[in-house]
């Protein structure tokens, strides 16, 4: 199958359909601005609550009259754009396909070797999230603004928190791990393949205040780094970027002054540090952008977050340490803690955490609500930092292809390190309402994740989706996802090049991901509870319908508390709803008619842990039959905070080949 890399087949109608969009750019801008200034976000508010002199309304009296005035000097202009720009969504391609050509731009994607999935198994790392990058005017219903700054600032915060290092620490002793305050250097060393290191049942996880500091350009994608790599024996695939510090149990889990010594000493031999991120201006436009100290949305601050940049587990084995990667500086400091975080439930197979960051060597990303043109260029921009392969602006417009009009995009966008060798899409003919005119549907697609020794392909199947948003539409919700079942079915048979008896293609995972608009515990979502999608597909954080894990929390935030000071940062968001009392004050429950309507006014009736209507599922089915797929950790992440008014989540899947590890 022929990716799209443009969105007409010939530059003519690639140069009609931008003369035709310039021609009605204008007015869609004046409009936009016009109606933006009439819908104030509660930030706004404030800031005008304590203006005495009412300039922000004065302005407003004296452009709106320029705006109308402009607007209606625009509109002939608009209307033969239009009429140009309409019969040409019928030649428009449903994608466009981006794939980055100079390589040492994309400092993720480089660190990727070829599975051969010959000994370890390997592990993939999924993210989703509705990033809410409307029109600015349609945006401020949701209680966010300035779509092109926060655009630019998603995409930065993703592709730092992915390629940040991941740095785990592993306890001898479970009954002892307390820490105590010391400040190293982390060693960047992949580690041997030892399988009792990469069990995670049993496993106690903490998160610490970490400091990092890198500029991720150059110093991850060095040559002297992947020879440090080879040096030091087979390294577990998936932890491309990884740090293990092993504690020994018989110090009581304290590090002494001498071994803090030693590791200062050899981390600070490795060279000097690397210069940080660099600064953007755009972003201080607006509250939620502005860093403040302990803020660690972007990684540059000197203060981050005290999310699990570090990770305590309990390991049986020993953990070899390799060389110190002397291209590489990356500054830590453990803090003690009064307290460990545990599971909840022992017999979990998995870890699960609230994370402020977006997990380290995140492979593939999958976003919804994308629908602003402009911002998705800026977000590709900041995403191909990190990912060297991107499918944008996918969807229809006018009347092609679905039985109403469409105004804007599906809002899907999907990001990926591994080469993307098929890709569809389908728009959902069924949406009411305001739905009805985005193109919402479903996006397919095939990646290719390694190879055998026998030259048979690996790969892996996502399918990224936005499903019916209006309350109360469940039959219609139910009828997308028996159309989502089908789609995929068919793109799987349709790209599929094996057979049963001579297998060129070995799938290793099936993952769906998206805003699927209901809730597990809501009693007003039962039909969707009971599709049958849930019984070819797992939920991490489901238990059965109706009921999730006591551990899963709701991925729909009020936007009334966006910007109050206790949620407004990555680390405030995090320690928020790591409380019952955080989530019940910031997280959307569903509704009860015997309670009221206000949020805050019936927190002591809310029961649960909010609505959680963003999913990322998995399926066992269809895939090699020696193969195992198992989920190694899920993450509810907090570094859009501000941003959006959904909560990222990612899964960490490990396939297991069945063989012994080396």
């Amino acid at each position: 199958m022929v990716l799209y890399t443009s969105p007409f087949p010939n530059s003519f109608l690639s140069v009609l359909h931008s003369f035709s969009w310039g021609l009605i750019f204008p007015c869609y801008w004046l409009a936009d601005r016009l109606v933006a200034s009439f819908v104030p976000t509660t930030y706004e508010k404030r800031q005008r609550a304590d203006d005495p002199c009412y300039f922000h309304a004065l302005c407003i009296i004296i452009t709106t009259p320029i705006y109308l005035a402009l607007l209606v000097a625009s509109l002939p202009f608009a209307l033969i754009g239009f009429l140009l720009w309409s019969p040409l969504q019928s030649a428009r391609r449903p994608y466009i396909y981006s794939r980055l050509e100079d390589k040492n731009h994309a400092n993720g994607a480089t660190l990727l070797t070829e599975w051969k999935a010959a000994g370890n198994g390997k592990s993939f790392c999924f993210g989703s999230a509705n990033v809410c990058l409307l029109p600015d005017s349609l945006a401020r219903f949701n209680n966010v603004f300035n779509t092109q700054a926060r655009a630019k600032e998603i995409g930065r915060r993703i592709r730092n928190g992915a390629s940040r290092p991941q740095i785990k620490i592993y306890i001898d002793s479970p009954t002892n791990t307390s820490i105590s305050a010391a400040s190293f250097s982390s060693l960047v060393s992949p580690q041997g393949g030892d399988s009792t290191n990469r069990t995670v049942n049993a496993g106690i996880k903490r998160t610490t205040s970490m400091e990092y500091k890198g500029d991720n350009s150059g110093s991850n994608n060095s040559e002297d780094s992947r020879e440090d790599k080879g040096g030091a024996g087979e390294p577990n695939e998936g932890e491309e970027n990884s740090c293990i510090v092993r504690i020994n149990g018989e110090d009581n889990g304290h590090m002494s002054d001498a071994e803090t010594d030693t590791v200062n000493g050899q981390a600070h031999a490795s060279g000097p540090a690397e210069p940080s991120l660099e600064g953007d201006a755009e972003i201080s436009k607006t509250p939620n952008h502005k860093q403040k100290e302990g803020d660690s949305g972007s990684l540059d601050s000197y203060s981050a977050s005290r999310e699990s940049l570090v990770k305590v587990r309990v390991g049986d084995g020993t953990v070899d340490q390799s060389t110190v990667n002397n291209k590489l500086l990356y500054k830590a400091s453990i803090m003690k803690k009064t307290s460990v975080r545990k599971k909840k439930h022992t017999d979990e197979t998995f870890d699960h955490e609230i994370s402020a960051f977006f997990p380290a060597n995140l492979d593939f990303l999958c976003l919804q609500e994308v629908f602003d043109k402009r911002a998705a260029e800026k977000l590709k921009e900041q995403l191909h930092h990190y990912f060297e392969y991107i499918v944008y602006d996918v969807g229809v417009y006018s009347c092609h292809g679905c039985c109403s009009f469409k105004f804007v995009n599906s809002g899907l966008l999907f990001a990926s390190r591994y080469p993307v060798m098929d890709a569809a899409y389908h728009c959902y003919p069924n949406g009411r309402g305001t739905d009805s005119l985005a193109s919402k549907g479903a996006l397919f697609l095939k990646v290719q994740v390694g190879s055998t020794p026998q030259d048979q392909r690996i790969v892996g199947y996502i399918s990224c989706t936005h499903l019916q948003a209006i309350a109360g539409d469940t039959t219609v919700r139910c009828e997308q996802l028996d159309m989502l079942q089908d789609w995929l079915s068919e793109f799987r048979k349709s790209t599929s090049s094996s057979s049963t008896a001579n297998p060129e293609e070995l799938v290793a995972f099936d993952v769906i991901c998206g805003d699927l608009n209901f809730d597990n515990c809501s009693s007003e979502d039962k039909l969707e509870q009971q599709h049958s999608l849930f019984t070819h597909y797992k939920d991490p954080c489901r238990i059965g319908p109706g009921e999730d894990k006591p551990w899963a929390i709701g991925t729909l935030l009020d936007p009334e508390g966006l910007y109050d000071e206790e949620v407004c940062t990555p680390d405030n968001l995090q320690k928020v709803l790591e409380s019952e009392e955080g989530r019940k004050g910031y997280l959307v429950y569903p509704t009860s008619k015997n309670h009221s309507s206000s949020q805050k006014g019936r927190k002591a009736s809310l029961k649960g842990n909010g609505r959680r209507i963003d999913y990322m599922l998995y399926t066992e089915e269809g895939l090699y039959l020696e193969w195992k797929v198992e989920v190694e950790e899920f993450s509810f992440i907090t570094q859009l905070a501000g941003l959006t008014d959904h909560l990222p989540v990612a899964m960490r899947l490990m396939v297991s080949t069945g063989e012994d590890d080396p």
